[in-house]
C-alpha cells in the first residue's frame, strides 16, 4: 500500500508548517531515510523524510503552501501504483492552482503516515477550525484567488461564508489562471479585463499595480510578504491592534555594570564568568526585579489577565529568518551564569535555524537588546499576549550633577518599557522602569543578595 506523507508536527504550539523547497520531483525513487522537502515555521526550518522507500508518487501541495500539520503532503509508493487510492479516491488540493493557499482537509488519510509525525500527536487549539470564514468559503476563495480574511462577513458572528466570496466574484471580471494567482499572492484585484472573452490578465493586474503605485522612476521589485516575514508582520500588526501600548524612557547608572563586567571578562575561565555579557547582567536583574511587580509578569487573553510565580523571561533574538523570541525557563531560580549560558544556547540555535518549537512560547515578559547598535531610545512593541516589555538601548554619556554644584558626564544605560495600559497604569510602569534602573545601577549588590 502507498505511503502517505503528512506534514510534521514540530512541537506542541505548531499548527501549520511552509513548504519551502520540494527537494526530490515526482516520479523520483526515494529512500525511507530521504529528505524530500524542506518546511519552516514562524520559528525554525527542518528536513522532511521520506518515511518510506518507493517513488514520489505525487506531490500534493506545492512550494509555499502554508499545510496544517497532519495534512498529507505527498504520496510515496511502487511505480504506476494509484495515488488517488492512497488518499481514499477523493479529488485533492493539488488540483487548484499552485500558487494558491489551499484549505485545511479534516479528513484522515487512509494509507499509512509517516513515523516523522505520528497521528497520535495531541492535538492543539486554533488553525483551520478556528478560521474566521467557512471552510466552503476558504475553498472558492483559494480556487479564484480571492482573499477572504478582506471580507466582510454575513454569516452568524460575523463569519465569512460561501456567499460572500461569491458576491466578491460578481464584484470583478473573469481572471485568467495567472492574473489568480497574482491576486492570490497579494497584488490587487483589476477592475477591469482586456484578455479574451473580458477576463482580466496579467496586464490588467500589471496596469491596476502601476495606476496605485504611480509614475516612480528607476527599476523595483514586489516581493508579497510570505512565509515568517508574514507572520511577524501579522502578529506585530495584531498586538497594537488589540492593546493599549504605552511607553517610558529612563536610563540606569552603567558605572558599576561596566566594572563588573570588565572584572568578570578578566577572571579565571574556570569560574565562568568570562564570557558574562552586560547583556546578561541586565537580564539578571530583570528576573529578580520582576516578582515584586506580578501584574508585569503577566498575560492577557480573552479579557484574562494571568499572572505567573516564576519568570519566563523572552529574549529578542535577531536572525537571518526574522525575529525569534526563545524564553529562559524560570530565569528567577537561575545564577547569573547559568542565565548566561541559556541565553547563549537559545540564541545560537535560534541563529542555526534549528530552536525547537516549544523553546519559543509561554514567555511572560520579554527583553528587547538594541545597545550594540547605538540605539539611545526606542519604542518596543509587545510581545502579546504578555503585557509588558523592556527595551534595552546603548550606554551613552549623560550629564549629572557632580560636586559642588559642578556638571559631570556619567556612563548610563538607556532603558525603555512599554506596557499594556488596559492592565498597567502609568504609576506602576514608572515604579517598575525605575526599580529596573535602580537594581541594574546596583548589580554588585544585587548579585550578593
Amino acid at each position: 500500500m502507498a505511503h502517505v506523507l503528512i506534514m510534521p508536527r514540530q512541537g506542541n504550539t505548531v499548527e501549520s508548517c511552509i513548504i519551502v523547497r520540494w527537494i526530490v520531483a515526482e516520479g523520483a525513487a526515494v529512500a525511507a531515510d530521504q529528505t524530500v522537502c524542506e518546511v519552516e515555521t514562524d520559528k525554525a526550518s527542518f528536513d522532511v523524510p521520506a518515511g518510506a522507500s518507493g517513488s514520489l508518487l505525487k506531490i500534493l501541495r506545492p512550494e509555499g503552501d502554508d499545510v496544517p500539520v497532519l495534512e498529507p503532503i505527498a504520496v510515496i509508493g511502487s511505480p504506476g501504483e494509484s495515488w488517488e487510492t492512497a488518499i481514499g479516491g477523493a479529488p485533492t488540493a493539488a488540483s487548484a492552482p499552485a500558487t494558491a493557499p489551499r484549505a485545511a482537509s479534516t479528513a484522515a488519510p487512509a494509507a499509512a503516515v509517516s513515523a516523522a509525525a505520528p497521528a497520535a500527536a495531541p492535538a492543539v487549539s486554533g488553525g483551520a477550525a478556528d478560521h474566521p470564514a467557512s471552510p466552503r468559503a476558504r475553498k472558492l476563495a483559494a480556487a479564484e484567488g480571492v482573499d477572504a480574511l478582506a471580507l466582510a462577513g454575513t454569516g452568524p458572528g460575523g463569519r465569512i461564508i460561501e456567499r460572500d466570496v461569491a458576491a466578491a466574484l460578481a464584484a470583478r471580471p473573469p481572471l485568467t489562471a495567472a492574473a489568480k494567482a497574482a491576486v492570490a499572492a497579494g497584488a490587487a484585484t483589476p477592475a477591469s479585463g482586456t484578455a479574451l472573452g473580458g477576463r482580466a490578465g496579467m496586464a490588467d493586474v500589471a496596469a491596476g499595480r502601476s495606476a496605485a503605485l504611480g509614475d516612480f522612476p528607476g527599476a523595483f521589485a514586489d516581493t508579497p510578504l510570505k512565509g515568517v516575514r508574514k507572520i511577524i508582520s501579522e502578529r506585530m500588526l495584531g498586538s497594537l491592534g488589540s492593546t493599549a501600548q504605552l511607553t517610558f524612557n529612563s536610563s540606569a547608572s552603567a558605572a558599576r555594570l561596566q566594572a563588573l563586567r570588565a572584572r568578570f571578562k578578566a577572571s579565571d575561565p574556570s569560574l565562568g564568568l568570562s564570557d558574562v555579557t552586560i547583556g546578561d547582567l541586565v537580564l539578571y536583574a530583570v528576573s529578580r526585579v520582576l516578582p515584586r511587580f506580578p501584574n508585569a509578569n503577566a498575560t492577557l487573553e480573552n479579557g484574562v489577565l494571568r499572572v505567573f510565580e516564576r519568570v519566563h523571561l523572552a529574549l529578542a533574538v535577531d536572525t537571518p529568518r526574522g525575529l525569534m523570541v526563545p524564553v529562559i525557563r524560570n530565569a528567577d531560580l537561575l545564577s547569573l551564569r547559568e542565565i548566561s549560558a541559556e541565553a547563549k544556547r537559545l540564541a545560537g540555535a535560534c541563529l542555526a535555524g534549528n530552536i525547537n518549537p516549544d523553546e519559543l512560547t509561554a514567555g511572560t515578559f520579554t527583553v528587547s537588546n538594541l545597545g550594540a547598535f547605538g540605539i539611545e531610545s526606542f519604542t518596543p512593541v509587545l510581545n502579546a499576549p504578555q503585557v509588558a516589555i523592556l527595551g534595552v538601548d546603548a550606554i551613552v554619556p549623560r550629564p549629572a550633577a557632580g560636586p559642588n554644584g559642578t556638571v559631570v558626564l556619567e556612563q548610563r544605560l538607556g532603558l525603555s518599557i512599554t506596557v499594556d495600559h488596559q492592565i498597567v497604569d502609568g504609576a506602576p510602569a514608572a515604579r517598575l522602569l525605575k526599580a529596573f534602573a535602580d537594581a541594574i545601577a546596583d548589580i554588585d549588590l544585587l548579585l550578593m543578595e
